[in-house]
């Protein structure tokens, strides 16, 4: 089966509300898990998938499917996925991310969960982050189940694939870039430097199943939590969607700051919409919640080739 790549609203879809009351005084009695998801990350100049503008009305991501069983398909990821990190690598957090990271500081969050793969929540100085989807910034090999920095991976394609520039349509929230089977061209895939094997990104794929003791982690979380506070998620996707539900059927409060309608809107007490990181700004700003007390620790995304 395809994964879900869509949802859309049955019934008169609710138009939210500008109120951030609620997340401030959630926020303020601690014990929030955070689950994030590619709305936190526009501001970085990352696009998310669904709304306005976003990446899945000219573009259809790689599923493990797909990447699995063609290696044309494959070939096609990695130039795309190649020019893109260029970009994507060199993205820098933005005031939700330094929010979320400051509400961790001051002891208001029992954990953060992020869909994305940029690595941007460390970057601002989240702690103990659940990368549910993994991370662009590692590769794995399928055969041997090696790991590699993909700092180190595109060093290698840029050495066989010398003078491979072409301008793209734009950047995708997996870092893949929109490409044409032409831009593609013949741009070549390197194996694995232990067995000569398929590589592929630490990153689950669309179609591809999160691993389990990573999914029981953020049960866990969840079940810890006393509220769930979900940001710029659409919540399309069941891994993100199974957290809210539990949270739901549990008793524990849902929050939810996005501008869109999501598929968990009906599990939550309120939806706002707002742009993110003038939203979380605010709310700290009511906590009385510095956002740059003190510079990231945690390491910034590795940059691409050439950073």
């Amino acid at each position: 089966m395809r994964p879900t790549l869509s949802w859309t609203p049955t019934g008169e879809p609710s138009p939210g509300t500008t109120d951030l009351a609620p997340v401030a005084e959630a926020l303020g009695g601690g014990g929030v898990l955070v689950l994030s998801g590619a709305g936190i990350s526009t501001e970085s100049g990352i696009p998310d998938y669904r709304g306005e503008g976003g990446s899945l009305s000219r573009h259809t991501p790689m599923t493990y499917q797909d990447f699995t069983a063609d290696p044309a398909a494959r070939r096609r990821y990695w130039a795309r996925s190649h020019l893109g990190w260029r970009t994507f690598g060199r993205a820098r957090p933005n005031a939700g991310h330094r929010a979320v990271a400051a509400f961790g500081r001051h002891g208001l969050l029992c954990g953060v969960i992020t869909q994305n793969v940029d690595g941007l929540h460390q970057a601002a100085g989240s702690e103990g982050v659940v990368d549910l989807h993994g991370r662009l910034d590692r590769v794995v090999c399928l055969d041997c189940g090696s790991f590699s920095p993909r700092r180190e991976l595109a060093w290698r394609l840029e050495e066989v694939n010398e003078g491979f520039s072409p301008v793209a349509a734009g950047i995708n929230p997996d870092g893949d870039a929109d490409l044409t089977d032409g831009q593609v061209g013949d741009f070549q895939v390197v194996p694995c430097t232990v067995c000569g094997g398929v590589l592929k990104p630490d990153v689950v794929f669309f179609g591809e199943t999160v691993p389990p003791e990573r999914a029981e982690h953020c049960r866990a979380l969840v079940r810890e939590a006393r509220t769930l506070l979900v940001l710029g998620s659409s919540l399309t996707v069941m891994s993100g969607l199974r957290f809210v539900r539990q949270a739901a059927q549990a008793g524990r409060p849902v929050l939810i700051v996005n501008r869109d309608p999501t598929r968990g809107d009906r599990h939550a007490l309120t939806r706002v919409a707002l742009p993110l990181g003038d939203a979380l700004t605010d709310v700290a700003g009511r906590l009385g919640v510095p956002l740059d007390e003190r510079a990231p620790t945690e390491t910034e995304p590795p940059a691409g080739p050439g950073a």
